[in-house]
């Protein structure tokens, strides 16, 4: 039996368990053949850096000496970071939640050497509890089982990759305009009414649904989807889910109040919601949604930003083994660190009342302060204090995906919210994802540390959201190599990631596993092929190539079915969706000193509009034959590369983009 292999992994989550005494391998064939040759089946436990459940069956158990040793003797144990390999992670969650009727992480699947699901669950206690069994007592059931009943559990393994192996997305159907109308109409049923969001508890950011509905309201005038997309924002933003102090959400909250948040903070996560406080802005002029873009924006570079100029994946919930430790606050020490007078205004003014766990409160901020330098010196005074506090860990890895949807989101705030920073921030992840991420044969690469590139392939929606994260940088620069490498990418995603019609969320020449896996469900982040919808139809608006638009239309064709009966869980597609309902145009702006009126084009026209900013002669098609007007820089609003006459004033580019909603 080998020892433990996670201390030379590139994943902060693995390395996190290199000194557990279980003998962990990475996943590979390698320990499948281990498995093979000792006859015994493999365990599989998945999890990610930020995770709390997984961080406390880590210390029950993979740290237990007697656990470990019986873990050692009777199975081949393989770590995996979900957000590395998302793929493992895909199908034996599928799996998971087709045996046991429920999923999440640490997710612990016991499969056979030959890859095949017999067992599956969550997180297992180190002591019976609850009506649950021990995780020593499920061991010891599935090593008899694996000695007395070997041939029922092959069957259970080979039965379980039939059938959902099988699977399939839906054939057909289209996202058209009673599509959207009726996606609207459910999620207003769904609508919380007093608290805003959707559903019951724990609440999650509603990010794609909310970009849906706002672009919804832009096409059609739906006082509802706005009303939506107003409360549940302002409802996210004032409670205790968002850093009054620092900025950037944490990962959901635990009741329907948005009060007390699961602590971790994700960068997938403020990427989206960056996205749609931006939009948010552009679309009514709230103060609260520039401000919260700002300091969103703010976080993502002061926080998440690595030394190579990429962006970490995220902030762990937990510091010195307590949950939101860094975060929370007594009444005591609110006053003192800010004397009586100001303690007792901030007690007051952030409900710090007990809402978290002993005595502790998660600040919140349900109305703007009366006094707003008041607020700016005391808000100062308590992130000193909090920089003395244990740093939640990090985990540092940069995702190229996440980082795709981080870009995007960056360089639109920076052009719509005139802060040049963030655009250049964004400029400098996607060079680090262009220099370390893609090799020399084209593929990207999935994860990167330190500047040094991972092993795990990129799936569709690292190919998608770094492509998507190309173009948008074509309004913001004048460097016509973004849409090359965008192309390049986009063209390998038709070569290597659909098949019989179908996108698949592994390429073609990946490593083969149980199954192929394909999902389009939009549910914490953007499903790769909604992205693929996204990219292919702005790379379609850039290049007018028709091959580029029926690839959006068969990527969209995989979530209709979805978007028609569950649209909470297809938000990215509805919104590529309105995007195609309302054009699509492309905007070409030509000439220098055109900044203005590339942020009157991002701002006003559907959100997601292609946006290209440069020269004539530059090689990007929609630029050909655009001429300056009267030696100014001009902007062309087009349909199809059908353009209307040049504008050269920001508040005529205004004028016919509201004209021609």
């Amino acid at each position: 039996m080998s020892s433990n292999e996670l201390g030379s992994s590139t994943s902060p989550y693995l390395r996190q368990h290199a000194d557990n005494p279980v003998a962990w391998k990475q996943w590979g064939e390698a320990a499948f053949a281990e498995a093979r040759e000792r006859d015994v089946p493999v365990f599989l436990s998945v999890g990610y850096s930020a995770c709390h459940w997984c961080h406390v069956m880590a210390h029950e158990s993979f740290e237990d000496a007697a656990t470990a040793a019986y873990l050692n003797e009777h199975f081949v144990n393989v770590k995996v970071d979900r957000e590395e390999r998302p793929d493992v992670d895909a199908i034996y969650m599928e799996a998971t939640v087709a045996m046991t009727g429920r999923g999440g992480w640490p997710m612990s699947v016991f499969l056979t050497p030959a890859g095949e699901p017999f067992f599956c669950g969550t997180y297992f206690p180190a002591d019976a509890r609850h009506g649950m069994a021990s995780f020593r007592q499920v061991l010891e059931s599935l090593t008899d089982a694996w000695r007395g009943k070997r041939e029922q559990i092959d069957g259970i393994g080979k039965s379980v990759v039939e059938q959902l192996g099988a699977k399939q997305q839906p054939a057909g159907g289209a996202i058209d305009a009673a599509v959207l109308e009726r996606a609207a109409a459910v999620l207003k049923v769904d609508f919380d009414p007093v608290d805003a969001g959707f559903g019951q508890a724990p609440k999650f950011p509603p990010s794609m649904v909310l970009d849906f509905l706002l672009r919804h309201h832009r096409r059609t005038g739906s006082e509802d989807a706005l009303a939506m997309v107003e409360a549940t924002c302002e409802r996210m933003a004032r409670g205790g889910m968002y850093d009054q102090l620092a900025g950037g959400f944490a990962r959901y909250s635990v009741d329907k109040q948005w009060i007390v948040p699961h602590f971790e903070k994700m960068l997938y996560d403020n990427a989206l919601l960056l996205d749609v406080y931006t939009h948010w802005w552009a679309v009514s002029g709230s103060p609260l949604a520039e401000r919260v873009a700002v300091e969103t924006a703010d976080f993502l570079l002061a926080e998440l930003l690595t030394p190579e100029g990429g962006f970490a994946s995220a902030l762990d919930a937990d510091t010195e083994g307590e949950e939101g430790r860094y975060y929370v606050w007594t009444p005591d020490e609110l006053r003192s660190v800010l004397g009586a007078d100001d303690g007792a205004w901030v007690i007051e003014l952030c409900d710090v009342s007990g809402t978290f766990e002993h005595g502790t409160s998660v600040l919140q901020l349900r109305r703007d302060p009366d006094d707003a330098e008041r607020w700016s010196k005391v808000r100062g005074l308590l992130l000193e204090a909090r920089a003395r506090r244990t740093y939640p860990g990090r985990d540092d890895k940069v995702v190229a995906a996440w980082n795709g949807l981080a870009i995007t989101a960056l360089t639109r705030a920076g052009l719509v919210l005139d802060k040049p920073s963030y655009v250049e921030a964004a400029a400098r992840a996607a060079s680090l994802i262009r220099d370390v991420h893609v090799d020399a044969s084209g593929r990207l690469h999935r994860t990167s540390r330190d500047g040094v590139v991972g092993s795990a392939h990129g799936v569709l929606e690292d190919y998608a959201a770094y492509g998507q994260a190309c173009l948008t940088l074509l309004a913001a620069t004048d460097d016509a190599g973004w849409l090359t490498l965008a192309k390049a990418l986009l063209d390998r995603v038709l070569e290597q990631f659909v098949a019989d019609g179908s996108f698949f969320d592994t390429a073609a020449d990946a490593e083969q596993l149980a199954w192929r896996p394909q999902d389009p469900t939009d549910n914490a982040s953007p499903s790769g092929v909604s992205l693929a919808a996204e990219a292919f139809t702005t790379l379609a608006s850039v290049t007018g190539e028709a091959r580029y638009s029926e690839a959006a239309e068969q990527a969209l064709a995989a979530s209709a079915a979805l978007a028609a009966r569950a649209p909470r869980f297809a938000g990215r597609a509805l919104a590529v969706a309105e995007m195609l309902q309302a054009g699509p145009l492309e905007i070409a702006i030509v000439g220098a000193q055109s900044e203005e009126l590339a942020r009157v084009a991002v701002a006003h026209a559907p959100w997601g509009t292609a946006v290209v900013r440069g020269i004539p002669g530059s090689g990007v098609p929609l630029l050909a034959g655009r001429d300056l007007v009267g030696g100014r820089a001009a902007a062309y609003v087009c349909q199809k590369f059908t353009c209307k006459l040049p504008v050269v004033l920001p508040e005529d580019l205004r004028a016919e983009l509201t004209a021609a909603r």
